[in-house]
């Protein structure tokens, strides 16, 4: 049975992760208080926003922006994509 956790993000009681996604204590509240789909929300915007401002994972600088953002996605006030930003078109 999966574990269910009341979202954050989402607003509503939804399917929880299955470990913490992340290390320290922002990964244990992530795990506590983000679902799965909330999660993979996460990876489509950091993945926008590693591509668009040419960020490195293995750049501490980098990494300390992406994580500032992930807080402010799941716990703050959001996380913004570039104002210059387009998202790609459907087809």
């Amino acid at each position: 049975m999966a574990r269910l956790v009341k979202c954050v993000r989402l607003g509503r009681e939804a399917e929880g992760l299955p470990a913490a996604p992340y290390p320290g204590p922002l990964g244990q509240r992530i795990f506590n208080e983000v679902s799965r789909d909330a999660w993979q929300q996460w990876l489509r915007h950091q993945t926008m926003l590693i591509n668009e401002y040419r960020l490195s994972p293995i750049d501490r600088q980098h990494r300390a922006f992406l994580e500032k953002e992930m807080e402010k996605f799941f716990f703050g006030e959001g996380s913004a994509a570039p104002a210059e930003y387009v998202p790609p078109k459907e087809s």
